[in-house]
Order: structure tokens, then sequence, then C-alpha cells
């Protein structure tokens, strides 16, 4: 029997599934309101279910990282109905997690929201092929089945084919593609889309050996796109920077911790998952991979949830290019490096 990917397994979980760093805290003027334990409440909206995507945020929480700077963190897990950037505009949320291009699109159509960390240094985006289709580049995708999940995340194709002189609705089939990967493994694609952590470690566990595969990589081809990062609501942050700074120091510390010691990693996210929704196995080989696009080879994790002005830029002029966005996004007010700083100040 097939596996789904996990990414759709997590779609059966309900969302209403809350998981808890601590007490349950309310909304607000997080600076002046305090729990009963005094600790100052913040809530975290996750864009998808626990799984190692966001091990980081769990191991600060179980080591008690929030804790030590004096807040009471909420994670509330994600879903496939789940916005979170409406979540944190409407102040259901103070702090969530998304990708930048669906970031940017938020803020154009009025969302009062900023990111202040970014936390994932590359894109986790690849197009997988059985060799026998004989894509070994990008060019070799002329007169071939492409998959995508569509939906917001087709733009890096999209800027990959244009790179290529590659019309999506004439020189090949840019379909839209399941949250499973039965398509892919049944041969009705020539290429899916995969998630370097999720989809394509799910063809490997279908015993289908690396060395049968061809793997196109956004980030080697210059298209990727900035994904994971954090945002806050502006008018939450005007009254509480100090709060996020003290947020995003725990945060990039439990994700430092995440990175240099994955067991540890998994065993925290193993204790929040649904029982029987995924394996430690799988949970350990997601780790491995979401390390790699958090921290990439020669990283200094010194720098670590600072935004970098050109990958940002990059990320805003595929979005404007491809339709994410209408008008060129105003860098200055889509995202700021100073919470961070104070993060660091410490």
């Amino acid at each position: 029997m097939k596996k789904a990917s996990w990414k759709f397994r997590g779609a059966m979980l309900t969302a209403v599934m809350v998981l808890t760093a601590s007490i349950l805290g309310a909304c607000g003027d997080s600076d002046k309101e305090t729990s009963a334990s005094g600790s100052v409440p913040v809530k975290l909206q996750l864009k998808w279910v626990p799984q190692a995507q966001f091990a980081g945020y769990y191991v600060a929480a179980e080591k008690g990282y929030y804790k030590d700077e004096g807040l009471d963190v909420t994670i509330v897990p994600g879903g496939p109905d789940i916005v979170p950037e409406q979540q944190v505009a409407n102040g259901a949320a103070d702090i969530g997690v998304d990708w930048v291009a669906s970031l940017l699109a938020h803020q154009e159509q009025g969302l009062p929201l900023v990111e202040i960390a970014q936390i994932y240094q590359q894109s986790g985006l690849v197009l997988v092929s059985k060799k026998d289709k004989n894509i070994a580049t990008p060019a070799d995708l002329k007169g071939k089945k492409v998959g995508n999940w569509m939906g917001g995340n087709e733009f890096e194709l999209l800027a990959l084919f244009d790179k290529y002189k590659l019309d999506p609705n004439k020189d090949l089939q840019f379909v839209k593609q399941g949250f499973t990967m039965d398509q892919f493994l049944a041969g009705e694609l020539d290429a899916a889309s995969a998630m370097t952590y999720n989809e394509y470690q799910v063809v490997l566990e279908q015993g289908i050996p690396a060395s049968d595969l061809s793997v196109i990589d956004m980030n080697k081809e210059g298209v990727a796109m900035l994904e994971d990062n954090l945002f806050a609501n502006k008018e939450w942050l005007s009254k509480n920077k100090e709060t996020a700074a003290k947020f995003v120091r725990a945060s990039l510390k439990g994700w430092k911790d995440a990175v240099e010691k994955p067991d540890e990693a998994v065993a925290s996210i193993m204790k929040v998952v649904e029982k029987g929704s995924t394996s430690e196995a799988h949970q350990k080989t997601m780790m491995t991979e979401v390390a790699k696009l958090v921290a990439p080879s020669g990283f200094d994790m010194a720098k670590l949830g600072f935004i970098d002005d050109a990958k940002f830029k990059q990320t805003a002029d595929i979005a404007l290019k491809f339709g994410v966005i209408k008008k060129e996004a105003d860098l200055k007010a889509a995202y700021t490096n100073e919470i961070v700083e104070m993060a660091n100040k410490k």
C-alpha cells in the first residue's frame, strides 16, 4: 500500500488540536498583560501540523527557553483551512509562520503584517523525476507532464520555466498535483514537486533509490524563494518589541539546538504529534533535511534569523513577475531586522 505524503496526512488532523508550550495565554498587549504565572503570553500560529519542520519552537518550549525569557508560549498547529497571516492579522495569534511569498501577498491585500525573522535560509522545493524519463536538466522538461500542488506553491517552478524559455501552457503540461506522491509513483507524472524534507523522502521510503531519481533544485537554479519565516501584526509589534525579541531569542536558541541535536529535537516532536499520524523514522529524516535548510553548508549560525536583503528581493521579484503580488513590494515595510538585532544584544 502506498504511503501518502505526510503533508496530506496532516490535513486529516483536526485543526482544533492545540498543543501548548505552557499555559494558554491571551492575545493583545503582551508587554502589559501577564498570565496567572506572571509570564507574558504569546501565541504562535504554525502553517501546518506539528512535525520536524517546526522543531525549533517545540525544542524551545520543552527546554524552557521561552519560560527563561518570562514568556508563556502557546504553539497552535495549522492545517488546510488555517491561514497564519489571517490569524495574526485578526489577533487570534501574535506571531505566525509561513512562506515569504504568502506573506507578501497578504501584505499587499492590506493586512498589517511584517516579517521579523527568517528561519529557513534555502528553499526546500525540488522537482523529482525517474531517470527513465530522461529529465537531466530543466530544459528536458519540454514536452513532459510536470506536477505542482498549485495554490501558491507554483511560483518557483514558473520562474524556472521562464529561465529556460519554456511556456507552461505550450511547451509542457503543467498540472495540479495531489498532496500525495501517488501520481508520481504510478507514473502519471514525468516530474513531480517535492519538498526535500517531506515528499522526496516519501518516494525514497517506497523503495525507489536516489540513484534512480533525477532532482532539479530551485536553489541551484537561482529561482529559489524564501520559505518559513516569523511575522507579526504591526500594531501588536509596536507595543511588544521586547516581547517579540525575547520570543525570537528563545526560538533561535531552540533552532540551534534542533540542528545540533536532531535526535533530541525529534523526541520533542514525537511528544506532540497525533498518535499514528507519522513515524519517528520519518521525522528523523525530515529533521535531517530541515537542518540543511536552516543551516546550509558554510552558513554562519550567528546570522540565523536575520533577513538577507538579496534573497528577500529575489523572492519579491519572482512574486511580482508571476502575479503573487501586483505591484513592487515595499521592502522597507515588508520586513525588519530590528527584532533579531534586539534578540542578539543579550
